[in-house]
């Protein structure tokens, strides 16, 4: 991997950092304090870092080491419980649904719905967000910026009422912990997963085990990640090589929001695991000519209670981003075409739109440029691994290999 980040001087990578390098020099008042040259340099100093091996077995080479909770540490055991919990329908109120259900595997585990929907049929008012790479999220959900643990996350999906999802209430259902108690593989997979730990069979077990699985769900096998980490020339064509560089662009500026190995907001890290979230307004709406939004969907200004916040949402990976329309928080843009032209008219210019979306224009060429890459950030694998699978019709974790040793 060393060999490979070196390289970025010798191959035609350097264009990546230099235009990133471009980006990063003409934002957040950098070309006020460094010259351009050390802008392309620091892009080249967090490249290399993200290029660091990591011991954490999950992690593929080439990405850094994700925050985990050291009292919820991933085992192969906990791991492959999480699994099957995260396609089992008894974990909801009828026992419809699961949390596939709305994260689904062939979708990039979203739904392709403009809204989630619940177990009882209430219609959410926000997007079901893709979950691959989950284990970088600086913040969970669309709107809050203090719900920075995912194991806290899991509480609403599997507990909330306004509105239901799963419906489960905690303590679970007696009937519940009965039936998967009884169950032939439960019965030993949770002692496996919690070896002298008592009660097994809780809310509080259920939701570590999925915290687990969700973690290992990482997305690195993209068009993309063959060209930054495995050297393959080949992976972008020259088309989606053109829309990389306008990417990348000051012109363009998408990677001022959608930045890092997650091509989203900031990544929390075991090497910096303090990193704030970081959620913006993109001018999506305003409804009252003065910046607001929508009476009941008005972003972190819920839970913060700062005007600044109002329309602020969370910056989601653009990971295969071409599998996961209909898109913004609310599922409003139906495809990435309406996305390009929602960002290069500027949205609405409200009080409270975040300084980086200011417009832009396209030529046709550009739009296909554009649309090319953002297709090459797709992980076909991905969709298909059976490590991520529901278990009755893929193989299991074994008990001696880790549940993602990445290859």
């Amino acid at each position: 991997m060393l060999r490979s980040v070196t390289g970025l001087l010798l191959t035609r990578r350097v264009e990546v950092v230099r235009a990133a390098a471009d980006g990063l020099y003409n934002q957040h008042g950098i070309k006020k304090i460094l010259p351009r040259a050390c802008a392309f340099v620091l892009m080249l100093g967090m490249l290399l870092h993200v290029a660091k091996v990591v011991g954490e077995p999950f992690v593929p080479a080439g990405f850094p080491a994700p925050l985990v909770p050291s009292d919820n540490p991933i085992t192969a055991a906990k791991a492959e419980l999480g699994r099957h919990l995260f396609y089992d329908t008894r974990l909801s109120v009828n026992e419809k649904y699961s949390c596939a259900s709305c994260h689904i595997q062939a979708r990039a585990f979203t739904d392709g719905r403009v809204r989630a929907v619940g177990a009882t049929g209430q219609l959410h008012r926000h997007n079901t967000m893709a979950i691959a790479n989950a284990a970088y999220s600086a913040s969970f959900g669309w709107n809050d910026p203090k719900l920075v643990r995912l194991e806290d996350q899991l509480r609403i999906p599997l507990f909330g009422i306004k509105p239901v999802e799963m419906g489960l209430t905690d303590p679970l259902p007696p009937q519940l912990v009965q039936a998967l108690a009884r169950d032939a593989y439960y019965g030993s997979a949770f002692v496996r997963a919690f070896p002298g730990e008592r009660p097994m069979i809780d809310a509080q077990h259920i939701i570590k085990a999925l915290a687990s699985f969700v973690r290992t769900i990482v997305s690195y096998r993209s068009p993309l990640d063959r060209l930054l980490f495995a050297d393959d020339h080949t992976a972008l064509d020259a088309t989606a090589q053109r829309g990389m560089r306008l990417f990348f662009s000051s012109r363009l500026a998408c990677a001022s929001c959608h930045a890092g190995v997650n091509l989203g907001g900031p990544l929390r890290t075991h090497d910096a695991p303090r990193i704030s979230p970081v959620l913006r307004n993109n001018g999506l709406y305003d409804v009252d000519g003065k910046g607001s939004y929508p009476v009941g969907d008005t972003g972190a200004i819920e839970h913060t209670h700062r005007a600044r916040d109002m329309g602020a949402f969370r910056i989601p990976t653009l990971r295969n981003i071409a599998l996961t329309a209909p898109y913004m928080h609310d599922g409003t843009l139906p495809t990435l075409d309406a996305v390009l032209d929602h960002y290069a008219r500027g949205g609405h210019s409200g009080r409270y739109r975040s300084a980086q979306v200011r417009g832009f224009t396209l030529t046709q060429q550009e739009r296909r440029d554009l649309l090319a890459f953002l297709n090459a950030l797709t992980d076909h694998v991905l969709l298909a691994d059976s490590r991520y699978g529901a278990p009755h019709t893929r193989t299991h974790f074994s008990s001696q290999q880790s549940p993602t040793r990445l290859r």
